[in-house]
């Protein structure tokens, strides 16, 4: 059993672990829908657990470090990503979710509410989960950013160089991203490590990774943003990590395929 199949397995039994972007392996690119299906004790399907959803999501994303400003190694990012946001958040993507939204939260288009780029405090090469917290709610606390509502999701990106940890894992050998949330869902966020190892891109160029992984989380944030109590399968994970790993163009951006209850497939 490789490494990422070890994640893979993890990720199911332990709570932390359920919200993340697993790591992947040349074996499994393209082919996880059907290796866990055929792992499951019964297919796919997620059921609602009665939690919260965000019904129009609202994005704000973060860029931690001075690498992400101007003259820094990956400057050009943040308006890139920005504009995959800006894209993404009222295309065909979101589209797909609706058949998650319920009577009182239908899920229906987002947008970007707007980004920052924080260069101090500085970023070190190593960030906890507690750190990532404790560093957006300062940001919250000095109206550095919007204040949350129940659609907020705010979107922390670190740069190359930097690995998070979450969970008891590590960024590139667990994990390349993960949701969650802040005092019982009063708060929701994605942790978003730069792709700079082969299991985070995935065969793919670093920023096509970016986005895929990007697509990951906000789709499953959507769906359940309080890990395990929105759509989830005890068997399989999340909207997302049913399908990790495969990925298709919409909008001119690389994304990752998510599971859908009706078509009973990836799509």
């Amino acid at each position: 059993m490789s490494t990422t199949d070890q994640t893979t397995t993890a990720r199911y039994d332990h709570g932390d672990a359920i919200r993340v972007v697993p790591v992947a392996s040349v074996h499994e690119i393209g082919t996880a829908t059907e290796e866990l299906a055929a792992a499951a004790p019964t297919p796919p399907k997620l059921t609602y657990r009665g939690g919260p959803l965000l019904g129009s999501v609202q994005v704000f994303t973060i860029f931690w470090g001075s690498a992400w400003a101007a003259g820094g190694a990956v400057a050009d990012v943040p308006a890139r990503i920005n504009t995959f946001f800006d894209t993404i958040l009222s295309g065909p993507l979101l589209d797909q979710l609706a058949e998650y939204g319920t009577a009182s939260t239908p899920i229906g288009h987002g947008k970007l509410l707007g980004t920052l780029t924080v260069s101090t405090p500085a970023v070190h090469k190593h960030v906890s989960d507690a750190g990532i917290q404790q560093f957006l709610q300062r940001l919250i606390a000095s109206n550095a950013v919007p204040q949350p509502t129940p659609d907020t999701l705010y979107f922390v990106y670190t740069p190359p160089g930097t690995s998070i940890t979450q969970g008891g894992s590590r960024s590139c050998q667990a994990f390349c991203g993960y949701h969650n949330d802040i005092n019982n869902g009063q708060i929701y966020y994605a942790a978003m490590p730069y792709p700079g190892c082969a299991g985070c891109t995935g065969g793919l160029a670093p920023f096509d990774a970016l986005t895929s992984t990007s697509s990951h989380e906000l789709c499953e944030a959507i769906t359940d943003p309080i890990p395990g109590a929105g759509w989830y399968d005890d068997a399989n994970g999340e909207i997302g990590d049913i399908c990790a790993w495969k990925t298709k163009v919409v909008d001119g951006y690389t994304v990752q395929l998510e599971w859908s209850n009706k078509a009973n497939g990836c799509g």
